[in-house]
């Protein structure tokens, strides 16, 4: 009774996995429209902003090129059940953060997402200045300019911003991403924009106009793409759930039928050898 109590609790559990599946392959295919949105719209920052770096093996980033102070931004999720996107965002972040401090450099952080929170605020409740959670999805520019204005709200004059979020490849695959972001600033050499004039404002002013559109731009391309590589890990995840419990209803079958089948044996024995008896009597 009990294994075949276990094994219809088996397959409720495997008839939900299978339908988060097929939710998950639906909310992918809208945030791949919107991914695909998002990428020429955030084609302009490439002229100004560093070249996106992928983080394949984590021992070979050393941030060496970073300035004095830095505020990163990982992007997680508020949903679990997504495989291990927050194990590798909340991995990193930590990472950057020691390098960092070792090398003398300040930083802090933003989280966005309540698992990242959850798994960061354990090892570095010092460095979380600000987070964001229960965001909205599917997410939106105007989104990405409120999670702007809580970076811009963490305060102190940052010489760089770290965005930290996982890349969509396809279904099966996700990589992880950062990107720094300097403020629009400089003098002599080192001054932006030279080829442009700039009217009716005076230059400093535009360009911190001009910087927060950037870093918002930079924030709506990450978090679609971090929401592309959420869904397609939830999905693959549900999948191999529910192909474990297919396995343990299997497992537990095979053990239940041999239970019945001893059970069944033991009690023709009985039932012969008392039919025995009865005639040796």
């Amino acid at each position: 009774k009990q294994i075949w109590n276990q094994i219809q609790s088996t397959k409720n559990i495997r008839k939900i996995t299978a339908s988060m599946k097929m939710v998950s392959a639906a909310k992918l295919k809208g945030d791949e429209t919107r991914l695909g949105l998002a990428i020429p719209f955030n084609k302009w920052t490439e002229a100004l902003c560093e070249e996106t770096v992928v983080i394949e093996e984590i021992a070979d980033v050393t941030y060496e090129d970073f300035p004095q102070r830095t505020l990163i931004v990982p992007f997680s999720s508020d949903k679990g059940l997504c495989g291990g996107i927050n194990t590798y965002i909340s991995r990193n972040t930590k990472d950057a953060v020691a390098k960092l401090t070792a090398q003398g450099k300040e930083c802090d952080v933003v989280i966005v997402g309540d698992k990242g929170r959850s798994q960061l605020a354990r090892v570095i409740p010092d460095k979380i200045v600000r987070s964001a959670t229960e965001v909205i999805s599917p997410g939106n520019f105007n989104l990405a300019a409120a999670l702007s204005s809580e970076v811009a709200a963490a305060g102190k004059d940052y010489d760089a911003v770290m965005i930290l979020y996982n890349s969509y490849v396809n279904a099966a695959v996700y990589k992880q991403k950062y990107k720094l972001i300097r403020p629009l600033s400089g003098e002599g050499e080192e001054e932006p924009m030279t080829e442009y004039e700039f009217e009716p404002d005076t230059k400093s002013e535009v360009l911190v106009d001009f910087y927060e559109y950037m870093l918002t731009s930079q924030m709506f391309h990450s978090f679609m793409d971090g929401a592309c590589a959420e869904q397609s890990s939830r999905m693959t995840a549900m999948e191999n759930a529910s192909q474990n419990a297919g396995e343990l209803i299997d497992s537990l079958t095979l053990k239940y039928n041999r239970a019945r089948q001893s059970r069944i044996t033991t009690e023709l024995i009985e039932i012969i050898s008392g039919a025995a008896a009865l005639e040796d009597a």
